[in-house]
């Protein structure tokens, strides 16, 4: 489990931890540490098959970012580098196990062709998405093949492009693209089912 010490980060700005960091100095090194361990730990374990990994990455990732740091050129902001960071890191880590490769062709997890194209047919509506709690959005994900969930992560999260993505993981756009719209309606039909049962209980 992470614990942090967050506000202890607050007596030093970004650049003055960066700066006394790359000075050498522990003390900083620790607090650049307890400000963000906690924010790149849920990063780790968006894209994590359990905690353990998930542990792994973030030591991992840190171990780089204090590698790299010299590399930071301060043009975007410190947080948005790390998590860059963390999630390669995390993708590097899933191809290296081979936990990716099996799982990133997978059919489509309990739903035939029609169930997927009823949902991509809804011109992208997002409506029950929008309204679940966002707990009950990272539960549902951590139950989505990992395959669909690291495709979901990459595009809906952290905004990159299908290129992108086929880049990242070595796939075309064209499979970026249908396991994105798979990953949406497994996690539509998840968010209905909850729904469904929610309703009939009361």
């Amino acid at each position: 489990m992470v614990r942090t010490t967050e506000a202890s980060g607050a007596l030093m700005d970004d650049d003055k931890l960066v700066k006394e960091c790359l000075a050498g100095n522990p003390r900083a090194q620790k607090l650049l540490y307890d400000k963000y361990a906690r924010k790149m730990y849920g990063v780790c374990l968006r894209y994590a098959p359990d905690h353990s990994m998930a542990d792994d990455f973030l030591q991992e990732g840190f171990i780089r970012v204090f590698m790299k740091l010299s590399g930071f050129k301060a043009m975007g902001s410190l947080e948005g580098w790390m998590r860059r960071i963390m999630v390669n890191t995390a993708l590097e880590k899933l191809r290296k196990k081979d936990i990716l490769r099996n799982s990133i062709e997978l059919p489509f997890a309990g739903m035939d062709e029609s169930d997927v194209n009823d949902i991509i047919d809804e011109h992208d509506d997002d409506s029950m998405i929008e309204r679940v709690p966002s707990e009950i959005i990272y539960q549902a994900l951590h139950q989505m093949p990992m395959g669909f969930r690291t495709v979901f992560n990459l595009f809906a999260v952290e905004n990159c492009s299908h290129k992108e993505i086929s880049h990242m993981l070595g796939i075309s756009e064209g499979t970026s693209k249908s396991q994105y719209a798979r990953a949406r309606a497994w996690l539509q039909k998840k968010l209905n089912e909850r729904e469904q049962n929610k309703n009939a209980r009361s």
